[in-house]
């Protein structure tokens, strides 16, 4: 049985123990059952189901927070009479990384507000997006490859 499996079953004992089957008390039981399993954790050292539940959880406030200063700053752009957006298409080069890192980062970047990923290369080497604010290109690509690539990277290895 795998972890996420186990997580799962704490949770439904745990809302079969509270005596009430709602959906807080499942996602209370499965909280609880995470730190079960995370406290366990010296116990099976080839789990690492806390570590990428934990990285997923980090992308996310990550993402989120990326979302909220993206969306501020294209509203800012749009209402006030000051055209202060420097759009571009620039090329960012990226780390050799499985298809689903490429996905949910080409995804990521197309979501927040004020970019869009445009296009993988061939050779999986290079993602071309076209921002809406691009002050400095190399600032542009460190703040992708530092910030967003490298969550992605820790919450989606192998």
């Amino acid at each position: 049985m795998n972890p996420f499996s186990i997580n799962m079953v704490l949770g439904v004992v745990w809302a079969a123990l509270s005596g009430e089957f709602t959906l807080a008390s499942l996602l209370v039981g499965f909280v609880v059952g995470f730190v079960t399993l995370w406290a366990m954790q010296p116990l099976f050292p080839a789990n690492r189901y806390c570590a990428k539940v934990i990285g997923l959880i980090v992308l996310a406030a990550f993402f989120l927070r990326e979302l909220l200063v993206s969306s501020v700053k294209v509203a800012w752009s749009v209402f006030t009479p000051l055209r202060n957006s420097k759009p571009g298409i620039i090329s960012i080069p990226l780390e050799p990384s499985s298809n689903i890192q490429l996905t949910v980062l080409a995804n990521l970047i197309s979501l927040t507000p004020g970019s869009l990923s445009l296009d993988i290369s061939a050779d999986r080497k290079h993602l071309v997006v076209h921002a809406m604010f691009i002050e400095d290109p190399d600032d542009f690509r460190n703040e992708i490859k530092q910030g967003m690539e490298h969550r992605v990277k820790e919450a989606l290895h192998k």
